[in-house]
């Protein structure tokens, strides 16, 4: 499928116990369903032909046979439709019986494989039925039809790329050294798993942990398939707890007891570039593995882009679940506090100095220096928080620092800088009314001078504010803001910085100090650099630069993944559908790679700050850039997108 995605489904047919003929026609309409959903891969639950409770029925050779005569039929099924599917029965060969999955494309049976680990402890007894199965593949008469039979098999799609698929059944999934690794390692990308796991209590959530967990240390995409109704309830219950996972996040969860389907995408682009970033991902050759080739339809239909069942999330850097948010914004803001204890106490200092303007990212820097001053048992009246007013500041930025420093028992310093950047302008001879770049720059670099003079006059450390949005995008004055003693934020993008005030407005025991922070993340993001003129509000950083929102995710999916501009923008209209038009998103998106070819200059000579989370811009750690890099190529790709 275009840009990487694969829709896959996981299913568990309501079935009757060794009835082979209907549970072939519900596995059939399954199929049928899946097939007009666009799926590409339909995993079924393990011996979902007969059932997985038959007990010492699979003694009996007619339940055998018409088993594996149900997988012949259930194929030939599959030649007028494009989708993979694996379905779990009880295979015989040369006198042993095998729990076994057939993986059934366009009428063929392209490979059977045998479940590694036979349980045979508490409530399982397989080896009572079930033999061990090959690890390296042979080949095999199967009803007329030669096919290989052995685990170490992968299913590789030559259209779709990246697209390797290989099996595992059930238990072998729980064992230390599951043949999911070989796999992995051997280059399948996505891991079908049949499965009949019983339901007892706790177990659902050890199953959800144990399929992200796999997902995630093989990096691969998971599909598992769970028996459910319609199995013994003799001694046991079974809920169709099926799952799909993908690099440890869990993409779609069947609701118990419910026998129904459930599709999403996984995304092979995630997969690769995750795999290729960390080279300690060893892949071979796999040469002990048979690689069973095929390709979908030749009309190009697979590599049209449909729209997504998988939620795009438009804010991947912050968490949606509020637990989860409220734990990412302590674990950040503890790593920034604790980064800065450690360069105030390394370099001697009582005293620290930042700019407080009023605005998130300033307010974010106090709130992490006061945490350190407390950390080091130190008065935070050696917190010097200077607050450098011009034409351009407004009252409430202005009141909001001035009530900050006060809650917090910083020392307010004021420091108006009219004078000195009028007297700047009359040296350089520069038209204060010209309210151009040099005119805001200036600005910026007379309060990062006075900060940085202050911090050596009182034996002091100036702290930076700026976050990786505006480092990312090159919104900062060059040896203005852009520079400082150590940028506390230069990893936290925006839209997590909001996040982070309000979870410390939340956390907070004084009213007031919340108050405070309450209406600083109501205020709109502003430079306030350019005074308003009458009848209009102060400039706003979102009209010049887009929506921090938009960037953010732009930001994400370029640095984390290296996605192309066209699988991007496809991935912001679905995940900002309702709130941006298509020419919208293109129109930040293009300005987005301009500025950030552009101004990597300024990111090739970054103050020290910590690194949050995975993606950051530290020229000594996660991007090393050439600052003369071309734009073209990316910026060719959303013109075309355009057209």
């Amino acid at each position: 499928m275009k840009h990487g995605f694969i829709r896959v489904a996981a299913t568990s047919p309501k079935i009757r116990l060794a009835d082979c003929s209907y549970n072939g026609e519900q596995i059939i309409k399954c199929i049928e369903n899946a097939a007009h959903s666009q799926v590409k891969l339909l995993v079924f639950p393990e011996l979902c032909v007969t059932g997985y409770s038959c007990g010492d029925l699979f003694f009996q050779d007619i339940l055998i046979s018409h088993a594996m005569e149900q997988v012949k039929n259930i194929a030939r099924s599959t030649a007028d439709k494009d989708l993979i599917a694996v379905i779990g029965f009880p295979y015989e060969n040369k006198g042993r019986l095998y729990n076994t999955a057939a993986v059934l494309y366009r009428g063929k049976i392209l490979g059977l494989v045998p479940k590694m680990s036979i349980p045979n402890y508490g409530e399982f007894y397989e080896t009572r039925y079930f033999s061990i199965g090959p690890k390296n593949p042979i080949k095999v008469d199967f009803l007329g039809e030669e096919v290989y039979f052995g685990s170490r098999l992968l299913f590789e799609s030559t259209d779709i790329p990246d697209f390797v698929l290989a099996v595992e059944i059930c238990e072998d999934l729980w064992i230390p050294m599951s043949p999911s690794n070989s796999h992995c390692i051997a280059g399948a990308t996505v891991i079908a798993n049949l499965s009949a796991s019983n339901e007892i209590i706790g177990k659902a959530r050890y199953r959800r942990e144990l399929v992200q967990s796999q997902s995630r240390r093989l990096i691969c995409g998971y599909v598992y398939s769970d028996a459910g109704e319609g199995e013994s309830t003799t001694d046991l219950v079974f809920s169709g707890h099926s799952l799909i996972a993908e690099n440890g996040v869990l993409l779609s969860e069947a609701e118990p007891f419910q026998n129904r389907m459930i599709i999403n995408e996984i995304d092979l682009g995630i997969i690769k570039s995750e795999r290729k970033r960390m080279n300690t991902y060893k892949e071979h050759d796999g040469a002990e593995h048979i690689r069973i080739k095929y390709s979908f339809s030749n009309d190009n239909r697979v590599l049209r882009p449909y729209d997504l069942i998988r939620r795009i999330d438009p804010s991947p850097f912050v968490p949606e679940k509020i637990s989860e948010r409220k734990d990412r914004c302590k674990d950040i803001f503890t790593i920034q506090a604790m980064g800065l204890k450690a360069r105030l106490s390394h370099v001697g200092a009582k005293c620290a100095v930042l700019g407080v303007s009023g605005g998130l990212d300033s307010t974010l820097a106090l709130l992490v220096t006061h945490k350190s001053f407390e950390m080091l048992g130190l008065d935070s009246k050696g917190i010097l928080a200077v607050t450098m007013p011009y034409h351009g500041t407004s009252d409430r930025t202005y009141n909001n620092a001035v009530s900050l420093a006060k809650y917090l028992g910083a020392t307010l310093i004021e420091i108006p800088i009219k004078d000195a950047v009028e007297q700047h302008f009359n040296d350089i001879g520069h038209d204060k009314d010209a309210h151009d770049i040099t005119y805001e720059n200036s600005q910026a670099r007379e309060r990062t001078q006075i900060l940085m003079d202050l911090a050596n006059k009182h034996n002091g450390l100036m702290v930076g504010s700026g976050d990786l949005s505006e480092l990312v995008l090159g919104w900062a004055t060059y040896n203005g803001d852009h520079m400082s003693m150590y940028g506390v934020n230069s990893s936290v993008p925006k839209t997590l910085i909001r996040s982070i005030v309000e979870w410390y407005a939340d956390s907070t025991d004084n009213n007031n100090l919340a108050e405070v922070l309450r209406d600083i993340i109501d205020t709109p993001v502003s430079p306030e650099l350019i005074p308003p003129t009458e009848g209009k509000e102060h400039q706003l950083t979102e009209d010049y630069i887009g929506p921090y929102e938009l960037h953010d995710f732009f930001i994400y999916y370029v640095l984390r993944y290296g996605f192309s501009p066209e699988k991007i923008y496809r991935m912001a209209k679905a995940a900002f559908a309702n709130k941006y038009k298509d020419e919208e998103i293109l129109k930040w998106l293009q300005l987005f790679y301009n500025r950030f070819f552009a101004q990597q200059y300024k990111r090739s000579c970054l103050p020290d700050g910590p690194k949050v989370g995975i993606v950051a811009v530290s020229p000594r750690g996660d991007l090393r850039m050439p600052s003369d890099a071309k734009a073209k190529l990316w910026l060719d790709e959303v013109k075309r997108i355009s057209k």
